[in-house]
């Protein structure tokens, strides 16, 4: 067993750069992938925010299985539907505490004020709360809860009942996603009166199994188990340290030196090396998810003000048929990658298998964008992600694929990228034109891909194409509003056409996820929906 004399050299802030470091078996160091923008998980919408919050030090009323799609309780231990689907009465755990920090001591367990705090403040542009520290809640908003969870009450205690304005299939998956993380009621009044309501996604208070100790930016986050979590058994790390690296070889350089026992997304070209490491496990499995190009519809773009040529169908109908998917998999996932031809994976219930691609033809491209009225020489912008997500291995590489494919059919294409969390914040802002990007299911259903994705209500979040079309918006929110999971087929289906024929975007691959680690990490699930969980895993000692 190794000796628990080594935490000392693990408080520097530059641990990470350190000589390899002996851990003890009871500390964890995650080499992740980029700097999270804030710890307020009804924030943000990317795997690397709710990675370093939600899924360390939040729990939800309904929360999924360990490394599946299931719904499970969480700080609701069960729920009851009435008969027109209408409402949903939660039953809450009792016994559960806040976390507990130099910054905040709790005075009372988790109770019913806490959902209703964490959900009004998403719902009431005039909560105190969210007057005194504005801010949004893009996904909550994406999937329309904001307008379609009429009433919140407080039963007791320990009862919730929710009142939707119109049924929602998804309703208790939803709740188990990330966004829906409860934050503490009390805690939230402490920093009212102190006037630093923002602290709330600085110095975050949840009620999961690791509790926030600090957080360098670039550099490493840190967390300690829950000594008081409700569900002891999942609480086998004393320290869990995310070490932050954007660079994939510095990661697999960090795991092979012990300095990190698990890392965030390998380049593919080091899978095979990674396992014929004796001292290596690689699990991996068929990825949830989705790689595209969304491009922005937009008639003039935010900050400009000339034509947005890719506003025109027959533009984007030439960027899609001028792109070479397969080129693209061969070089960027290099055999970790399925051809891509729908908004989500064929593994999603509703998937259309009737649609197929349009034929990759650049002498048809260069006719279109004639057609179009696009000289030659026209100048458009790649955005290009600054860092790997489960859904695309390299867009660095992508970017430069398409800006040769690109090429062939008479435009220039400049390539730009920013710092993740500035990347989504201006594309959200609709600043961006073709951009890379991505998408791992959250909870399983249709609606996850289909309405977070492209719908008017996302365009705020997710529709980073600024897609808006009458017809597909009611498509969806028929589709969300029948648990008769054959008509919600149906509709999909017709949407997913829909977005065939308008191209908003160019789905390119579904990635294999692959998760290296040392041979000591024990029981780490792979998450179906791309996040990182490190309660239930422990480190064996050797």
């Amino acid at each position: 067993m190794l000796k628990h004399a080594v935490l000392p050299l693990l408080v520097s802030a530059g641990l990470m750069a350190a000589a390899p470091v002996a851990l003890a078996a009871t500390n964890l160091v995650f080499c992740s992938e980029g700097s999270p923008a804030g710890f307020d998980p009804g924030q943000y919408t990317t795997g690397t925010d709710f990675d370093a919050s939600a899924e360390t030090m939040f729990n939800r009323l309904s929360q999924f299985e360990r490394g599946g799609t299931a719904v499970v309780p969480g700080l609701a231990t069960s729920w009851d539907v009435s008969p027109d689907g209408l409402t949903y009465t939660f039953h809450l755990r009792e016994g559960v505490k806040f976390h507990t920090t130099p910054y905040f001591k709790p005075t009372r367990e988790f109770s019913a004020d806490d959902v209703l705090f964490t959900f009004n403040r998403m719902i009431n542009k005039d909560d105190p709360f969210r007057k005194a520290y504005p801010t949004e809640f893009p996904y909550f908003s994406d999937m329309e809860m904001d307008k379609n969870i009429k009433n919140i009450e407080k039963v007791d205690d320990h009862t919730v009942k929710f009142t939707l304005g119109t049924v929602d299939a998804a309703f208790i998956q939803n709740l188990a996603m990330s966004f829906a993380s409860i934050q503490s009621a009390e805690y939230a009044a402490q920093l009212l009166k102190e006037g630093k309501a923002a602290d709330i996604n600085q110095k975050p208070i949840g009620t999961g199994p690791f509790v926030f100790k600090s957080y360098q930016k670039d550099s490493n986050i840190r967390f300690t188990g829950n000594k008081e979590y409700w569900k002891p058994e999942d609480v086998k790390i004393d320290n869990l340290i995310f070490a932050i690296s954007t660079d994939p070889s510095v990661r697999i350089q960090k795991l092979k030196k012990n300095e990190c026992q698990i890392t965030a997304y390998p380049r593919p070209a080091d899978i095979k090396p990674l396992e014929a490491d004796k001292d290596m496990k690689m699990p991996h499995q068929a990825g949830f998810n989705l790689g595209y190009i969304a491009y922005n519809v937009m008639p003039v773009l935010k900050g400009q003000t000339t034509p947005n040529p890719l506003a025109d169908l027959r533009v984007r109908q030439a960027l899609d048929m001028s792109v070479n998917k397969q080129q693209i998999i061969d070089s960027v996932y290099q055999g970790a990658g399925q051809l891509a031809v729908n908004a989500m994976p064929p593994t999603q219930w509703s998937y259309d298998t009737t649609i197929k691609d349009a034929k990759y033809d650049p002498a048809k491209a260069k006719e279109l964008l004639k057609e179009a009225g696009i000289k030659e020489g026209t100048e458009i912008t790649l955005w290009a992600m600054p860092v790997q997500r489960p859904y695309n291995p390299n867009a660095k590489l992508m970017a430069e694929m398409l800006q040769s494919d690109w090429k062939q059919i008479g435009l220039k294409v400049n390539i730009v990228s920013y710092e993740w969390g500035e990347y989504i914040k201006r594309s959200k802002g609709g600043e961006n034109q073709a951009m890379i990007i991505g998408w791992s299911g959250d909870n399983g259903d249709p609606d996850n891909w289909l309405g977070t994705l492209f719908s008017s209500p996302a365009l705020n979040g997710n529709n980073f194409s600024k897609f808006v079309n009458k017809q597909y918006d009611d498509l969806i929110s028929q589709a969300k509003s029948t648990t008769d999971v054959a008509k919600r087929t149906e509709l999909y289906k017709q949407a997913q056409q829909l977005l065939k024929r308008e191209l908003p975007y160019t789905p390119i691959a579904h990635s294999t996820v692959y998760q290296p680690m040392r041979n000591t990490v024990q029981d780490f699930k792979i998450s179906p929906f791309g996040l990182n969980s490190f309660y239930g895993v422990s480190v064996s000692g050797k």
